[in-house]
């Protein structure tokens, strides 16, 4: 374990959680480690146990030779040795216990419950003592988990399911899965596949790690690696400061992100993001006033989803509900979009719905912010916006979208995070644009910066994003995107070389 870089303590209120031993520069290494166990998320569509790509669940879908479950084409083609799957393949066709078609392959499959939390319980059979060391101390909120409405519905469609059909009644007790099904709930970290499909994986020196809305550690999943996880710090930290992770998206609101946690952790987050009604200047959650001219209506106590929300200027009061109906509107009129061809309308689509909302949301909201992440992926992509062909208003438009999210991110992912690098590669290819185009105008300078400071100042945002992902798997978009990182900066390079 990485007792150099990290102690684990213990309180009644965190539990265990981990600290710096020592102090830690951005980007240094926390620790490595292997899951114990990887597979489907909760509620998965049918897909492949072996890689998680969608397959089609209906009958006549790709199906597994030995036991019948989905296996796609790749994974079952002859020759190939299948990892993830070969657990449970084992039981099932020992039990003669076959997948049942279903009608829609889009919606979550319940079958599929049962498969991670069924290779939990194998890969404690096959390392008692790792389960021991690592797992036996993870937290699974047993009683409160009894009180939820999915205990008894995990009860019928995985206990009963894995030790009477399965016939493993005798090698696991009820009480044993209930509490694999609880560890994953409550422990488990999403992760990639190579090829970009989700799954999750059961992390347990990650999960020591205490969570905060403000993460300061990240960490990659390497799948081409065993899913091997990679976790370093993003900033500074000094010796004896709390390690933190995050178990939400940290680009979501307040609201949503207490309503994850209260369901899936079991607990309120009182980190100081939490308790401010700003989300820590970013006004992340703010909507504007309508009553007065530049009021702002912030909630009276973030940790209460029904409280009121006020007025910080004439005092107008409205109810929480009223917020969040406003709110789920709105993302529901978003949602929509995503269902539009890839072309000139629906980049045009979420630029009429940016406007529409301008007088109601705060430019940081978190609806502003995921739809300007939206339209970074379409300016420069798709036709009749592509990259070459946008004139200096657009690209100016590009750059100010991705300045705006990385305001965002430097308070909520401060440091070397993976979504800034992201953004960070966004932004280098209008920036380089933009000064070739004032150049070719036979202007000297733009915003009082030479082209070769242009140029350079190109150059170290793509140095940055390049590093960042650089830690990724090289076999991920991500990891794939480093490499053009670098090789975009080599080029850059040398242009800038012939302006000497």
């Amino acid at each position: 374990m990485g007792d150099s870089t990290y102690k684990v303590l213990e309180c009644p209120e965190l539990g265990r959680y981990g600290v710096a031993a020592r102090d830690l520069k951005a980007g240094e290494l926390l620790f490595e480690e292997t899951p114990f166990a990887v597979g489907p998320k909760l509620d998965s569509p049918p897909l492949c146990l072996e890689c998680c790509c969608p397959v089609d669940g209906g009958e006549g879908g790709p199906r597994c030779s030995r036991c019948g479950w989905p296996l796609c084409e790749d994974c079952s083609a002859g020759g190939a040795e299948l990892v993830y799957h070969r657990g449970e393949c084992e039981v099932f066709a020992a039990n003669g216990v076959r997948f049942r078609p279903v009608e829609d392959s889009t919606a979550g499959c319940v079958q599929l419950d049962c498969i991670t939390p069924l290779r939990v319980l194998l890969a404690k059979e096959a390392d008692e003592a790792r389960w021991k060391r690592e797992i036996e101390p993870m937290e699974y909120h047993d009683a409160e988990r009894r009180e939820g409405a999915n205990w008894k519905v995990d009860e019928n469609n995985i206990v009963a399911f894995l030790r009477g059909p399965c016939g493993l009644g005798k090698r696991f007790s009820a009480e044993l899965v209930q509490r694999a099904i609880g560890l994953l709930d409550v422990n488990a970290f999403e992760g990639r596949t190579g090829s970009g499909y989700s799954c999750r994986g059961l992390y347990p020196q990650l999960a020591i790690m205490a969570h905060n809305c403000v993460p300061n550690v990240v960490h990659s999943i390497h799948p081409s690696n065993g899913f091997r996880m990679v976790a370093r710090v993003a900033v500074d930290v000094k010796e004896g400061d709390k390690l933190y992770t995050t178990y939400t998206y940290t680009l979501t609101g307040t609201v949503a992100r207490q309503s994850i946690l209260k369901a899936s952790k079991f607990f309120t987050c009182r980190c100081t993001r939490c308790l401010d009604p700003t989300e820590l200047g970013t006004h992340f959650s703010t909507l504007l006033c309508s009553k007065c001219s530049g009021g702002l209506i912030t909630s009276t106590d973030p940790l209460d989803e029904n409280a009121e929300w006020k007025c910080g200027q004439c005092g107008f009061k409205t109810s929480g509900a009223a917020v969040q109906k406003a709110v789920m509107t709105i993302h529901n009129e978003i949602d929509e979009l995503a269902c539009f061809e890839y072309e000139a309308g629906r980049l045009e689509a979420y630029e009429t719905v940016y406007k529409k909302y301008r007088r109601v949301l705060h430019p940081l909201h978190f609806i502003n912010t995921s739809i300007r992440h939206s339209l970074i992926e379409l300016y420069g992509r798709i036709p009749g916006y592509e990259m070459a062909e946008l004139p200096d208003v657009l690209l100016e438009r590009k750059v100010e979208l991705c300045r705006s999210i990385l305001r965002v991110l430097d308070v909520f992912e401060p440091g070397k995070s993976r979504a800034r690098a992201m953004i960070l590669y966004e932004l280098h290819a209008p920036l380089i644009m933009l000064a070739q185009s004032a150049f070719a105008r036979g202007e000297d300078q733009r915003d009082g910066k030479s082209l070769k400071q242009q140029l350079n100042e190109a150059a170290q945002i793509l140095e940055e994003c390049g590093a960042i992902l650089d830690w990724e798997d090289p076999a991920t978009p991500e990891g794939i995107l480093a490499n053009v990182a670098q090789q975009s900066l080599a080029q850059l390079r040398q242009s800038i070389e012939t302006l000497d």
